[in-house]
């Protein structure tokens, strides 16, 4: 009985490094790809991505609220022209035994395009910023068919850097607003450029 027990002891163990293996894998392509197809960072310059090591604690599941009263409102950007967002809704998850809450939000812009009309932008900024990651923070990517049962992932090793981490001129990048500024490291995702622009 307990060489049956140690038996199915170690083959649990197995299992989770293996789920762990295959989900650093995943995060690996992620990058890849990230890299390969970056629209901004072209040949030689691609040798300047950093990016944290893939942890699968920066992998979590959010409850999603929806924002009942949304209204349009002007979000600053790099380049002095303000953009038009609005609340989607709220995403609140632990992050290393802390409680946090972010806004999700959507592009009145994006909004008129048929191939963006499910898209959502998370802007955030955390306590790398400036230090580990870019000064002004950095997005994730999320669709409304992200959303299943009131939940979401939320995958931080995804996060990457606005355009304007590796040029100075040319794009306007939303700030992330006051209410995703978490206190709290998000050591998961890119890095600062290794390059000054």
């Amino acid at each position: 009985m307990k060489q049956a027990f140690l038996y199915l002891a170690a083959w649990c163990i197995s299992l989770a490094a293996h789920a762990q293996d295959a989900y650093k894998d995943s995060i690996d392509r992620f990058i890849t790809d990230y890299v390969k197809n970056h629209q901004v960072v072209t040949g030689a310059e691609k040798q300047y991505f950093r990016f944290f090591p893939a942890d699968e604690r920066y992998r979590v599941t959010a409850h999603f609220q929806k924002e009942a009263k949304s209204y349009w409102f002007p979000v600053p950007t790099s380049s002095g022209k303000p953009k038009q967002y609005r609340v989607y809704g709220w995403l609140l998850f632990t992050l290393n035994g802390s409680p946090q809450k972010l806004a999700v939000y959507q592009s009145q812009l994006l909004l008129q395009k048929e191939e963006y009309f499910d898209y959502l932008f998370l802007p955030f900024k955390d306590a790398t910023n400036g230090k580990e990651s870019y000064e002004t923070g950095r997005y994730i990517d999320l669709k409304t068919t992200d959303i299943k049962n009131d939940a979401v992932i939320l995958d931080f090793n995804k996060a990457y850097n606005p355009y304007c981490a590796y040029v100075s001129t040319g794009y306007s990048c939303p700030f992330p607003p006051k209410e995703n500024h978490l206190k709290v490291a998000v050591n998961a995702g890119e890095k600062q450029f290794a390059r000054e622009h």
